[in-house]
């Protein structure tokens, strides 16, 4: 298969293979050395790859609570009440003597599921339809388009309130709402992409060998757009925690005594513990930071490391 974005004279049977059966050659599109005062590409960055280590550390350690030599994360210990930061309990304790490292550890597992399997059902719900309008147009991308602004109308905030106030909450019903929430947004996204792309002449050319409508998604037009949807989505990750969490500050997410990053920053504002001990409200809200930091900045370093721009033939 032809690499992207550039030009080069190819024959037919090297682009389409060797059943394309006819002679001659044809503009293809091909990776090009950089335009002159045009600086290269270069790979990822050492930015990218120590903050996808941070959050695969902070997902591994979601993953193995259950096996990880931490306390119960709602065992209460009233000899240890408001405990700074100790060998016995490295972050200190909250105001019912509960350990914050094991309750961080625990509710970040709340957190990254709905960041991360929301916005993943919500790239499931709107990518395809996004991709089939950009690609066929016609009666069904004005459908599909109208299906998606009506469901963009609601505010999503007031939309979960009153959901949640029908539905009641629960982790799976959380994960529902959220990722109906994002759909419209990855239709409009991968629609966008994929109008940019379907009539480039790398496509046409592969319309005009012959090649079926499926080879040329597969092989023309979704790696183009993958990159985009992938920093599209961590950025969806990151808002998709912070209003997880402000629903939790809110009481309005998971219920204690379960743990959520949300909840556990709402007692350590409460009772004046802010005053008596500010580290209940300093650590969730520091892990929330440090993740949405490192999701930005791999959003980032993909976006510019892939950034699509017109060839010149």
């Amino acid at each position: 298969m032809p690499d992207r974005f550039s030009s080069e004279l190819i024959a037919p049977t090297e682009l389409l293979g060797a059943d394309a059966g006819s002679e001659g050659v044809i503009v293809a599109a091909r990776s090009a050395p950089p335009r002159p005062g045009e600086t290269p590409k270069r790979g990822l960055g050492l930015v990218f790859w120590i903050s996808l280590g941070w959050v695969a550390l902070l997902i591994v350690l979601a993953l193995l609570a259950p096996v990880l030599p931490i306390k119960n994360p709602n065992a209460q210990d009233y000899t240890a009440v408001n405990v700074g930061p100790t060998l016995h309990h490295l972050l200190g304790t909250d105001d019912l003597g509960r350990d914050l490292l094991s309750r961080i550890i625990w509710g970040s597992r709340v957190s990254l599921t709905i960041g991360f399997v929301s916005v993943a059902l919500g790239l499931l719900l709107g990518g395809p339809p996004g991709l089939f309008a950009g690609l066929k147009g016609g009666m069904g991308d004005s459908l599909l388009n109208a299906w998606f602004f009506v469901l963009l109308a609601f505010p999503p905030l007031l939309a979960i309130l009153v959901i949640e106030a029908f539905w009641g909450v629960s982790l799976f019903k959380l994960v529902i709402m959220f990722a109906f929430i994002a759909a419209p947004q990855f239709f409009r996204v991968i629609r966008a992409t994929t109008l940019s792309f379907a009539n480039r002449d790398f496509v046409i050319a592969s319309r005009t060998m012959g090649a079926r409508t499926g080879r040329i998604v597969l092989r023309e037009i979704l790696p183009n757009i993958v990159p985009a949807a992938i920093s599209f989505a961590l950025l969806g990750v990151a808002i998709a925690i912070i209003v997880e969490g402000s629903l939790a500050f809110l009481g309005l997410s998971i219920q204690l005594p379960t743990a959520s990053l949300g909840n556990i920053i709402n007692v350590g504002v409460q009772n004046n513990n802010l005053q008596y001990n500010a580290y209940i409200a300093l650590w969730p809200s520091l892990y929330i930071f440090l993740l949405l930091v490192a999701l930005n900045l791999m959003a980032d370093r993909l976006r510019a490391r892939f950034d699509v721009r017109e060839v010149r033939l």
